[in-house]
């Protein structure tokens, strides 16, 4: 049975949401996480605490929301001075997962930024905040052979009878949550850690993301993401054992982890094991998933083997999930092609290119229709 709910206020344009949901409060004191940290064989004193405040940053919220009145009051004079004009003043900014004290002082921050700094605060001014994390709000992007998906982190606070969940996101206005739940101190930080790794990954920094995603499952094994960004790591090192293992592993954690069955099958056809990686696929196909790249790559197995038909419709699930990437379009413009459907393949080409002249599977797609021009050309009379 799915939580009532009721709208409370907005942050920036979203809103607060009140939900009955018993999450419980995940936090644990600052002794408590150090012995945690140590039982995973880690030093504390070299793990990043995303939440932890400087004193600057003390004496600014005891000077901003202060610790009088309930709360409900407290909590939403601390989101108007993180939010407002005449406090930080913090916008949402992706692509960068920050501590609170960067967020603080470059007044940009990423949702789970954000949280971190906002459940930093509260806690300063004895509001047991915590950490929670929105199952069912993941979005997905491609650059290169990395498949980026990001979840969502808020705050939680226990009011009673409800849990209130602060909103800090760029997702839709008319967002409805269905599973949330707490997520400790010590899975926060190792998200904050994945998240740091990944971003790495994406600017190349390949030994320093790897650093970074072996701590992140070195605080939370049971976090399957942090292993597939691992995984995703090991590949671009070419240690191909090392990847399917971290896939396996964030299958064995969590066997609803999608993008865990794309990456696997990408190893094992890397390796040769092509039937495996198919059986693989539809594996995961048949969990059902809204990631468009799941689809794809089913698509290009299908089409590979000549199964036309199932390719088509595994690029028209890619294609509905996914409208604003080109590689969606440049997919079904090389399905066209395939069938022999040259102006099709052209017609789906200008829509991929209109969205990015740069994705790759665009540029195949060029380079084919190009081809079969020439070879029609040489052969005409």
């Amino acid at each position: 049975m799915y939580p009532r709910r009721r709208r409370l206020a907005a942050l920036s344009a979203l809103p607060l949401v009140l939900a009955a949901c018993a999450v419980g409060n995940a936090a644990l004191d600052e002794t408590a996480l150090e012995k945690e940290i140590r039982t995973r064989g880690l030093d504390p004193t070299q793990i990043v605490l995303p939440h932890a405040l400087t004193d600057e940053m003390r004496s600014w919220a005891h000077a901003h929301v202060g610790t009088t009145g309930l709360p409900e009051e407290r909590l939403e004079r601390l989101l108007s001075a993180l939010q407002d004009a005449g406090g930080l003043e913090i916008t949402y900014e992706a692509g960068y997962t920050s501590t609170a004290p960067e967020a603080f002082a470059r007044r940009r921050a990423n949702c789970l930024a954000f949280t971190a700094l906002f459940v930093g605060m509260a806690r300063e001014l004895g509001l047991p905040a915590f950490y929670v994390d929105v199952d069912d709000v993941e979005k997905y992007a491609k650059e290169g052979d990395l498949v980026v998906i990001s979840g969502h982190i808020t705050a939680g606070f226990d009011t009673g009878p409800d849990i209130k969940i602060l909103e800090f996101s760029a997702a839709p206005q008319d967002i409805s949550y269905r599973h949330v739940r707490a997520v400790s101190d010590l899975t926060a930080i190792a998200l904050f850690y994945s998240n740091r790794g990944g971003e790495l990954l994406r600017a190349g920094k390949q030994q320093e993301a790897r650093q970074w995603l072996e701590t992140a499952v070195g605080l939370a094994p049971d976090l399957a993401r942090a292993w597939i960004n691992l995984g995703v790591a090991l590949r671009r090192d070419g240690d191909l054992d090392g990847a399917e293992g971290a896939y396996r592993r964030a299958l064995e954690v969590d066997p609803a982890a999608h993008s865990a069955y794309a990456n696997l099958a990408a190893v094992l056809r890397l390796r040769g094991r092509e039937q495996e990686a198919g059986e693989l696929m539809a594996l995961g196909s048949r969990l059902g998933t809204r990631n468009p790249y799941s689809y794809l790559s089913l698509g290009d197995l299908s089409l590979r083997h000549g199964r036309l038909p199932e390719a088509r419709r595994y690029y028209r699930k890619a294609l509905r999930l996914a409208r604003r990437d080109a590689e969606t379009y440049a997919a079904m413009g090389l399905w066209a092609l395939a069938a022999g459907d040259a102006h099709d393949a052209a017609r789906w080409l200008r829509k991929a290119q209109a969205i990015d002249q740069e994705d790759p599977r665009a540029k195949r797609l060029e380079a084919s229709l190009a081809g079969r021009r020439g070879r029609a050309a040489g052969g005409a009379p």
